[in-house]
């Protein structure tokens, strides 16, 4: 599926809240309030002035993705938070989402992406494999990956 990233300029979270069902909260955000609560996510987790978050539209123009981007340790590096795509749009998704992830931080002027994933969250954790992420470590469940964007553009 060919996916058009939409930077959420407004940090509207309306889309995300009716694409989001309260079971995969946890999923983005083990830390979240179920049922979504826009206030606290504008408040508690997308209220740095310097992040950024996009929506992903399938060909029809319906929102069918969400993720966003922190400034991490200095403005050359973001760090991915939050990626989320619905069921539906599930499927072969997550090579498209990772080169829309890879644009926006360039665009964004970083050099670096940095995530972190549930080692036991396979899809992701091989998706981002996949994407040229690579593992830095791991604790408690959770793996810290990072992708040289500078390093990719010369190869």
């Amino acid at each position: 599926m060919a996916f058009i990233l939409r930077c959420n300029h407004d940090c509207d979270l309306t889309p995300l809240a009716s694409m989001l069902p309260d079971v995969e909260i946890p999923l983005l955000n083990p830390n979240a309030k179920v049922p979504f609560d826009e206030v606290e996510w504008h408040q508690k987790w997308l209220g740095e002035p310097e992040d950024v978050s996009f929506y992903l539209q399938d060909p029809a123009g319906r929102d069918v993705g969400f993720f966003a981007l922190r400034q991490g340790v200095g403005p050359e590096v973001r760090h991915l938070t939050y990626a989320y795509v619905t069921e539906e749009a599930r499927g072969g998704a997550a090579a498209e989402m990772t080169e829309h992830v890879e644009q926006a931080a360039r665009a964004l002027g970083a050099l670096a992406v940095t995530l972190k994933v549930e080692i036991d969250n396979a899809p992701a954790f091989n998706a981002y494999l996949s994407a040229g992420y690579e593992e830095l470590s791991r604790r408690k469940g959770m793996a810290t990956m990072r992708l040289d964007l500078e390093e990719r553009l010369a190869t």
